[in-house]
């Protein structure tokens, strides 16, 4: 039986937890997790599969885990599941007070700030999680994104074929911003401080001389700001918030100056 159809087989019958053979499946998914051998999600073409077993995997890793006292130094926490080690050999930079929690993957070359990482969360190499930034679980954020202070990205692990929120390559996430319930952001767009994104947000293109409506999705190197538009309510008319794209990264130029000059020329905060 396959890792797959043992997880697959106590997710239906909880039963099975009571046996030996499920807990130690269990806990080897959490720990290829933690290793970044398998993920809650990954790229698939164009799109992303989400691969529901494992979030089960997750699910049942707490019941079968019995509280205890965690302590670092004169810290004390009381949880079900252990805190990340061996950052050194992992080739990850953790500034105090930055914490994350076992079963989730941090590439070498990431930077955390004082900042949480949940477990299942899968966050590649040369990213930074800055100040205060929440990684939720099993969000999956890629290569060289920034997550500005205060930035949080929301956990999901019911319902299980719900998608986990992703940040692809490349993006710069501004302080204070919100993403939530699934939503997607594409390689190398720039999202300003204070946009909220969920799955089911307008997302605008307004660049052209018609907008364009997207939903939980902003496409490649977008420039978003927050907005919103009128929608009609049996009281009234009323504002509702949205989401804005204005302008594109430039082609012509790298990663850095692109991100530069997108600020300046869309006035964009961060």
């Amino acid at each position: 039986m396959t890792l797959q159809q043992t997880i697959e087989q106590a997710w239906e019958d909880r039963s099975l937890l009571q046996q030996v053979q499920t807990t130690e499946a269990i806990r080897s998914v959490i720990a290829d997790l933690d290793k970044g051998l398998i993920r809650v999600a990954e790229p698939y073409g164009e799109n992303w599969k989400v691969n529901e077993w494992v979030k089960k995997a997750v699910l049942m890793y707490f019941p079968i885990q019995k509280m205890e006292t965690i302590k670092t130094g004169p810290f004390e926490f009381h949880d079900k599941i252990a805190l990340k080690e061996n950052y050194a050999e992992l080739g990850v930079r953790v500034v105090p007070h930055a914490i994350a929690r076992y079963g989730a993957f941090l590439a070498p070359g990431v930077i955390m700030m004082p900042s949480y990482v949940n477990i299942g969360a899968y966050v590649d190499s040369g990213t930074m999680v800055d100040t205060w930034a929440t990684v939720g679980s099993c969000a999956q954020v890629g290569k060289n994104v920034h997550l500005s202070g205060g930035v949080g990205l929301g956990g999901v692990l019911e319902p299980v074929q719900a998608a986990p929120v992703i940040v692809e390559d490349g993006a710069f996430i501004g302080s204070r911003s919100i993403l939530v319930e699934g939503c997607r952001i594409g390689k190398e767009a720039v999202i300003g401080a204070g946009v909220t994104i969920t799955g089911s947000s307008k997302i605008i293109d307004i660049t052209g001389s018609a907008p364009k409506e997207y939903k939980g999705y902003v496409p490649p190197r977008s420039v978003v700001i927050p907005g919103s538009y009128t929608k009609k309510f049996p009281a009234g008319d009323f504002q509702v918030p949205c989401a804005l794209i204005i302008g594109q990264r430039k082609e012509s130029t790298d990663l850095k100056t692109s991100l530069n000059d997108a600020l300046r020329e869309n006035a964009v905060a961060v």
